[in-house]
């Protein structure tokens, strides 16, 4: 990593985040091709799907030390940490023959079709439609929102509802499908941070082809649950390093602006370390399969955590906090930390979600019937 992020390569560094996906996309995918050049993409990956099949603890030095040098932010990350994993799970051997090694070679890019306006955290709600056609092929009508890099994407993977008149769980479908087509439009959504890295994504018609549906029509559901459990996996712990980063950037400007002689302000920077290295060791428990109900309370953790390093920031910059400087950077990644970390509650299960998934899954408290008063 010291050696290879130079150069054209050296503006990288720590860039590509969330919240800042929308950095140097050329570059970092450059970037992509390049650590599959030194077979640094896809290193769980089984050997007989192109990966090094690294044990767990291989990868977990992997994903830190790739975050602790600065490396960029994956432009490759959905591919293999998502769809890849899935399609050697479920995929035909067709389907993995055609999309895996663009993957694993950093040439192919993937977005995620799930979320929808009326359908973020409740996933089972999906509207958008998938009919199928005289020669077999879907045709897909409908909107998806949060499309995260789909600007930058070469595919997608869309969760749709091909069975007319099912509701919830049944009747959904998962499709690949390209981006490139007549029948799609992107359309990026400016955030208050002032990147665009989400998108809608409008379908009229665009056409899946038969040899692109994963697992059977009807069986969406499963195929997409087994995606996200896959979302909370072995890059937890590169996110860390990352949130590390983050707060070390936060001490600095404590440091420099008098504001580490505030015993408050020191306290709670203090606490958000200790919150870190919890967080750290919860990870760990998680990816080592140790009993429990950790994976149930982790996102909630993190979201909470980095909500509150972005608050902490605001306070440590103070006045300064509210001027816009472009030549001050560590100035500019504070205020970028702070109005994205307001989304961190929201979106991969907002914790209104997570707060239930914990109550019922981990708690054992009998689920709410519908309708019932509020």
């Amino acid at each position: 990593m010291e050696r290879h992020l130079q150069g054209p390569y050296a503006p990288l560094r720590h860039r590509g985040g969330p919240g800042d996906e929308d950095a140097f996309p050329r570059e970092r995918k450059e970037w992509e091709a390049r650590l599959a050049a030194g077979g640094w993409t896809c290193v769980g990956w089984p050997r007989s799907a192109g990966g090094r099949e690294l044990a767990a603890a291989q990868q977990l030095i992997v994903h830190e030390e790739y975050a602790r040098a600065g490396g960029p932010g994956r432009m490759g990350h959905i591919g293999e940490g998502l769809i890849g994993p899935t399609l050697i799970a479920h995929g035909s051997a067709d389907q993995q023959a055609r999309f895996l090694p663009g993957i694993r070679n950093g040439t192919t890019f993937w977005c995620q079709g799930f979320s929808e306006p009326q359908a973020g955290s409740d996933l089972a709600n999906v509207q958008t439609r998938a009919v199928q056609d005289a020669g077999g092929d879907w045709r897909v009508h409908g909107q998806k929102v949060w499309t995260s890099l789909a600007h930058e994407s070469d595919w997608i993977f869309v969760l749709a509802r091909c069975q007319p008149g099912s509701h919830g769980r049944q009747g959904l479908i998962f499709l690949l499908m390209p981006l490139d087509q007549p029948g799609i439009t992107v359309r990026p959504i400016r955030q208050m941070g002032g990147s665009a890295e989400f998108n809608e994504v409008f379908f009229d018609g665009a056409r899946a082809s038969a040899a692109n549906v994963v697992g059977a029509p009807g069986d969406g559901w499963r195929i997409a649950m087994d995606l996200l459990g896959a979302e909370r996996g072995m890059s937890t712990l590169g996110q860390q390093m990352h949130f590390r980063h983050e707060l070390a950037l936060v001490a600095e400007a404590a440091r420099a602006n008098g504001a580490w002689d505030d015993p408050v302000l020191r306290r709670r920077i203090g606490q958000a370390r200790a919150g870190l290295q919890t967080m750290r060791y919860n990870a760990l428990r998680m990816l080592s399969g140790s009993p429990g109900q950790v994976d149930l309370i982790y996102k909630y953790y993190w979201s909470n955590w980095h909500r509150a390093l972005g608050e902490l920031a605001m306070d440590v910059l103070g006045a300064d906090g509210n001027l816009v400087a472009p030549g001050d950077a560590r100035r500019t990644r504070l205020q970028g930390l702070f109005l994205f970390s307001r989304a961190d509650t929201i979106y991969a299960g907002t914790n209104e979600i997570q707060l239930n998934l914990i109550a019922e899954r981990g708690l054992g408290m009998p689920r709410e019937p519908r309708g019932a008063a509020a």
